[in-house]
């Protein structure tokens, strides 16, 4: 497949744009590159797509984010418990933490987030243009950077992105629109990839491919795509090549190394208490004191940080001992259920849930997120208590049997 690129200049000739026109054959594929909450690059797809009346438009959202920006009150219908007992939290968390930063923005700049993808759609609807939602399924990105990154870097990237996310750092509308260069983004992204080298994988590679190919299968002869800045480069190479969106799309299978791993370390545990107590008895029932305590305060911590109710923090105090014997369980899905059936979220609590999240205070005040945080942090506490508690059996065990 042979394609030729120029990239066009609008209004101000010495001045190179985010447009990229691209001719495959017989057909004209426009990239239009946007920084997410800029009024500047919502103005732009606008007057790009009415000028050039394409055949078809897409646009970098998938199926849910779209309904997210079409129906601003899903969040009333998400049943909370439901997600923490499908176990899916933390992915939920995460989604928020994500938007959290770019609805800060938006507020800031007085945008609406995603305001470049609504305009998008609406001049596809007016000009009677195909409209084509180009990107991956957000849940199955989640997943695949869940799955694919190391026990230690989740809870890295938890904190990473939590702390990005609640920052009350600014910047100018004229550094967001240097954010729309090529270079600042690959310097962007070549840090990022230094402490995460697999999200970039999956966050910017991967669904380079994936848009790319959606792109290509589009119809019509003209068509106009409007794409985050970051995704200009990767995209416009992807298009030379065909990719599979079912392989794209799949969602790994879970691995077994983690369970085998889990029950291995909770079967040692068991043995070395067991055989410290054959010998010592004082000192084995010192090993069961030592787990139970480090494994329950630390989740118990975990819970209090996240300012969970008393209930929830008893809940993660106990469970966590048994919790970490089996890589099935978790304290913080039991202490997240009591928070959420003690402390259920109101209809006002998911009605403030998008503004709630760009702001520290709101995200530990708002009911919704504070029932994720309890199964988060809960969870980050059993977690260390686990280690720690370990460590206090495994020195037991050393003193009282080899002395």
């Amino acid at each position: 497949m042979m394609q030729h690129e120029r990239t066009e200049m609008v209004d101000n000739p010495d001045k190179e744009t985010n447009v990229h026109r691209i001719e495959i054959e017989d057909r004209e594929i426009i990239l239009v590159g946007t920084a997410h909450v800029s009024k500047e690059s919502a103005n732009e797809v606008r007057d790009i797509i009415n000028s050039e009346k394409p055949d078809t438009v897409c646009v970098e959202l998938c199926e849910a984010r779209y309904k997210s920006l079409k129906e601003s009150d899903k969040w009333r219908e998400t049943d909370i418990i439901k997600v923490v007992k499908d176990k899916k939290a933390l992915l939920l968390l995460a989604s928020l933490l994500l938007s959290s930063y770019q609805k800060r923005l938006a507020k800031q700049f007085d945008v609406q987030p995603g305001q470049e993808m609504i305009q998008g759609i609406q001049s596809a609807d007016e000009i009677g243009a195909e409209l084509i939602l180009a990107d991956r399924d957000l849940k199955t990105t989640f997943t695949r950077i869940w799955r694919g990154v190391g026990f230690w870097s989740k809870f890295k990237l938890f904190f990473v992105i939590l702390l990005s996310a609640l920052s009350n750092e600014e910047i100018s509308e004229e550094e967001l629109e240097k954010l729309k260069s090529q270079d600042m983004l690959s310097a962007a992204l070549e840090e990022l990839s230094k402490a995460f080298p697999k999200l970039k994988t999956f966050l910017i590679d991967e669904r380079d491919q994936y848009l790319a190919e959606k792109i290509r299968q589009a119809p019509g002869k003209k068509i106009v795509a409007v794409l985050g800045a970051g995704h200009i480069p990767g995209v416009k190479e992807e298009l030379n090549t065909d990719h599979s969106l079912a392989e794209l799309e799949a969602v790994p299978p879970k691995g077994n190394t983690g369970k085998v791993v889990g029950w291995s370390l909770a079967a040692a545990i068991v043995a070395l208490i067991v055989i410290t107590l054959s010998v010592d008895t004082a000192a084995g029932f010192d090993q069961i004191l030592s787990w139970v305590l480090w494994n329950g305060s630390l989740a118990a911590v975990g819970a209090i940080i996240a300012l969970g109710h008393p209930l929830s923090v008893l809940t993660a105090f106990l469970v966590s001992p048994v919790s970490s014997l089996s890589p099935l369980l978790a304290a913080g899905w039991f202490a997240g259920l009591v928070e959420a059936v003690v402390r259920k979220p109101a209809v006002k609590d998911f009605e403030r849930l998008s503004d709630d999240v760009y702001t520290f205070k709101g995200f530990w005040k708002n009911r919704v997120t504070r029932v994720l945080l309890v199964v988060a942090l809960a969870n980050v506490g059993s977690t260390v208590g686990s280690l720690i508690g370990g460590a206090e059996v495994i020195r037991v065990f050393l003193r009282t049997v080899f002395g």
